[in-house]
């Protein structure tokens, strides 16, 4: 079975799917040295929970610091990121019918120590976020070094499902209202590309 079609039948079978050769190392290389690029610069910020005005720091809580990209405005990594993920939108609407017409990413940096407790992508009346994704950019990582993504069950949100090791160049995507999530804490620095696959209705 191609690699690709695998995929994608994970994602229709379970809601999440995971893979270590859906894009090219030479990219995910040189997004790694573009969101270093960013952290350097000073462009990053610490996250936020809840929605706009409404929003707040909670460190205990959710501890990445992230850096949104945009189109003609990043670095050409970036740009050319964004051009693979506009393929897959593409493919998930030919594969799923998902009627996926815009995303949104951006860098994210775990200090070490640092995680997300359990949550859902898809806000509460604002079901707009589809479909999830996590590329994961650190150079190396060891089974010691923790950071694992934990994905809980859509039917019971106590029952652990996977856990998945932001390996380098690793991809994950699942179901942004179905799978509750989790990123335990990290033993260095711990970095990726985040972002979500939306349905925005006109």
């Amino acid at each position: 079975m191609d690699p690709h079609e695998a995929f994608f039948d994970a994602l229709a079978s379970q809601y999440w799917a995971a893979a270590d050769d859906m894009i090219a190392p030479a990219l995910q290389e040189s997004l790694y040295r573009a969101c270093r690029q960013e952290w350097d610069a000073s462009h990053f910020h610490e996250a936020r929970i809840g929605r706009q005005h409404s929003s707040s720091l909670a460190p205990a809580i959710r501890g990445d610091s992230i850096c949104w990209l945009s189109p003609g405005q990043a670095s050409p990594a970036a740009d050319n990121f964004l051009l693979w993920a506009d393929a897959l939108r593409l493919d998930l609407n030919r594969q799923f019918y998902a009627g996926l017409n815009s995303a949104e990413f951006h860098f994210a940096r775990y200090s070490e120590g640092r995680g997300y407790k359990k949550h859902l992508d898809q806000h509460q009346n604002n079901p707009q976020r589809r479909i999830s994704l996590v590329l994961y950019l650190n150079r190396q990582w060891a089974s010691a070094d923790g950071g694992e993504l934990c994905l809980y069950s859509p039917d019971d949100s106590g029952r652990e499902i996977q856990r998945i090791l932001p390996q380098p160049g690793r991809l994950v995507l699942f179901r942004s209202d179905l799978i509750p999530h989790e990123v335990l804490p990290c033993g260095q620095a711990r970095w990726s590309l985040t972002g979500w696959f939306r349905n925005d209705r006109p």
